[in-house]
């Protein structure tokens, strides 16, 4: 498949050949036929990807502020790599389409294949994948190129919505684009009188051609008491702004129009620094419209396809589309006179040029696709190596932000083993990491690289959900697996993935990156061979908003899964002993995530360890504070930056650059195939750093002390 990407960096536009993802529970893939560029939107995106440097800089200052606040944390060097690997790396476009339903995921019961559907959320590309909650169903008869713009007219319909119009009422819309113009149809057929205004003539004279709407120029003399009289001398009832601008002109403009009690409704992007007198004179309501309407950046209405009861929200995402839709069937709106130009998807790069340039008139722009073309799930791009090779073979599933900027870097500078294959639901993210570092194919498919013969070795770096599974059919397959942290969901799980690996002969590993970082090895070496330890371990860890995935418990599990056994087992390490008992106390204050927590460890050895793992504290301080006491001998790590070691016979102070042993770990693992010995990590010291992890979380539970069994050690 197609897929229309776009590289920050220089703003370069191209269309690349990469495989679609599969769909999982819960979604639908659908064949698109069109896909509607919003002018807007996506325009402003092209003008930042095309500008200088210090021209992207103007436009994001909050990214600018992040930048500076990983250079404190992490080093220039670092930072610098992180950055132009976001540059770099293909951006999409698009989220407005309409095509035929080709694969639906399991639990899928109100779409099937065949279907015609328009959907949101997906870039322009010959084959989409989206959740169940983001389609609308078509009808037969509804033309798939009018159903593109269904993600379009439900921002206009949710503005709409927002000035809550009735019958015979009249309304202003401040920006006759495409979305203006949809309004202007929009509120036609819902029997509220449309009074447009805009800066472009053109604009003005194409609303004025749609049904009995009257526009006017935002430059025409005496605009204000034209919309006076056009509303009986009362004003607007209301006035939506569908303008991008970063003039306050617009609301300005629209408190002077609106009517005493009246309703102001911002759809574009507009800033709101507006003056007092007519907001205040007039008690006029300001209400901001979210995109296509409730359900909106909400994941667990988009991704897990949760729907509001309609009993309590009538409109949502998905049901102001298939509003939008039923109005086409019903031949209630005609939008041919919005459509202006139609370009073949092989031609997209001319349809921004349209945008960018606007040397002529338009609204709605249209990329239509070929349909009659076969579909390949995987694509091979260069030769693959042979199978049985002595070197790691190696196959990446999951290609997200932590494999782009971690693993693969690391894999590369291994320098060990060859690249087989990569496996990404995103199919940009799939042909960018591909060509970057020389895989063979990309698939959407994850049991396609778990099962090529050739492919010896996995990296999985996919969300922790899928951990388990994959781990699993990997060790059935007989690879070498590395799995970014953690092993998986559940102690059920832990045993599943335990009998496996017994009955295996590969190697099986943990992304436990910490006990590798050089000053951290060096540290250990310093303490006392016999001595128990004492450790304090402080993490700042920060906070992730509570929707964030990895609070979900069905795909993330906390952050303590997710996080916290990168500590216990780091402490174990430094303990040199497995951990017998533990004992996990979270701030009550902040129940509902528990990631302020405090967890006691002891360990076999005697060994004691505490770590703080803290959400509510401040990204400018250090992220993680160690101590190790043992024997007359302290030692503090500060960020993996610095090592102090006292004894007797004085302070020893080691530099660092922030090496938290990513790299180390990944040579480790694949020198460890390459030379046919153990695995860096012992599989029963991930068991019981799992383990200890799970007791941890049925201690905030319980509030309990809990033991852990021999076996489990």
């Amino acid at each position: 498949m197609q897929q229309l990407v776009q590289n920050l960096k220089d703003g370069k536009m191209s269309i690349i050949e990469t495989s679609p993802g599969l769909p999982t529970p819960g979604q639908i893939q659908i064949r698109v036929h069109y896909s509607t560029i919003s002018a807007g939107t996506e325009g402003r995106t092209v003008r930042d990807a095309r500008a200088s440097y210090i021209g992207k800089a103007k436009s994001r200052p909050a990214e600018v502020t992040k930048v500076f606040q990983m250079v404190k944390s992490q080093g220039l060097k670092n930072t610098y790599q992180l950055v132009m690997n976001i540059l770099e790396t293909p951006s999409t476009l698009g989220y407005s389409c309409a095509g035929e339903v080709i694969s639906v995921g399991a639990g899928v019961r109100e779409f099937h294949v065949g279907d015609h559907v328009a959907c949101g959320g997906a870039g322009h590309a010959e084959v989409v994948t989206v959740g169940r909650n983001l389609c609308a169903l078509a009808a037969p008869e509804v033309d798939l190129a009018h159903a593109s713009l269904a993600t379009v007219a439900a921002i206009a319909l949710q503005g709409i919505r927002q000035a809550d119009l009735r019958l015979g009422e009249s309304c202003v819309v401040i920006g006759l684009g495409l979305i203006g113009q949809l309004t202007v149809l929009l509120l036609q057929a819902a029997g509220v009188k449309p009074l447009g205004i805009d800066i472009d003539t053109s604009q003005v004279m194409a609303t004025c051609k749609l049904g009995s709407c009257q526009a006017w120029p935002r430059s025409e003399p005496g605009l204000e008491a034209q919309i006076l009289s056009a509303t009986r001398g009362y004003g607007a009832d209301a006035v939506i702004i569908t303008a991008g601008t970063s003039s306050l002109d617009p609301v300005e403009l629209a408190g002077a129009l609106c009517r005493k009690k009246g309703k102001v409704v911002i759809v574009g992007a507009v800033p709101t620094g507006f003056s007092r007198a007519n907001y205040y004179r007039k008690e006029l309501d300001l209400r901001m419209s979210a995109s296509y309407g409730p359900g909106r950046y909400d994941p667990l209405y988009e991704e897990k396809g949760l729907d509001y009861p309609i009993a309590y929200v009538r409109w949502t995402e998905q049901r102001n589309m298939q509003a939008y839709l039923d109005l086409l069937a019903a031949k209630k709106i005609d939008v041919t006179p919005l459509i202006t130009y139609v370009f073949p998807f092989k031609k997209a790069a001319e349809a921004y040029e349209l945008i960018i340039d606007k040397k002529e008139p338009f609204a709605g722009i249209l990329l239509r696709y070929d349909v009659e073309k076969p579909l390949q799930r995987s694509l091979t791009l260069r030769p693959e190596a042979p199978a049985g090779a002595s070197e790691p073979v190696i196959g990446i599933i999951g290609a997200g932000n932590f494999a782009q900027n971690v693993l693969l870097p690391a894999v590369h500078k291994a320098g060990i083993g060859v690249l087989a294959g990569v496996a990404e639901s995103q199919p940009a993210a799939a042909r960018s990491v591909a060509d970057k570092y020389g895989f063979s194919f990309v698939s959407g498919d994850a049991d396609e690289v778990i099962t090529r013969n050739n492919i010896n070795t996995l990296f999985i770096a996919t969300r922790h959900s899928s951990h388990c599974p994959q781990v699993l059919a990997g060790l059935r397959a007989d690879k070498n697996v590395f799995v970014e942290k953690p092993l998986c969901m559940s102690e059920v799980e832990l045993e599943e993935i335990a009998a496996e690996y017994n009955r295996r002969q590969v190697r099986l590993m943990v992304g436990f990156n910490r006990r590798f970082a050089p000053l951290l090895q060096i540290l250990r070496d310093r303490l006392p061979a016999s001595a128990p330890r004492s450790i304090l371990y402080r993490i700042n860890a920060g906070i992730v908003p509570p929707d964030h995935w990895v609070h979900d418990p069905e795909t993330g599990g906390g952050r303590i899964l997710g996080e916290g056994c990168h500590f216990i087992d780091l402490a174990a390490y430094l303990a040199g002993s497995p951990i017998t008992c533990v004992y996990a106390e979270p701030m009550r204050a902040l129940p509902q995530l528990d990631d302020t927590v405090i967890i006691h460890l002891s360990f076999y050895n005697g060994s004691i360890a505490s770590i703080c793992y803290f959400s509510n504290g401040n990204k400018n301080a250090p992220k993680e504070e160690l101590e190790v006491f043992s024997g007359g001998i302290v030692a503090h790590l500060d960020d993996f930056q610095r090592l102090a070691v006292i004894s007797d016979s004085g302070k020893k102070v080691f530099k660092g650059n922030g090496d938290k042993g990513h790299a180390a770990e990944v040579r480790a693992f694949l020198q460890s195939i390459r030379d046919g010995s153990p695995a860096p990590i012992s599989f029963g010291d991930i068991y019981n750093t799992m383990k200890a992890t799970f007791k941890a979380i049925e201690s905030i539970r319980t509030t309990t002390r809990i033991t852990l069994e021999t076996s489990d050690f």
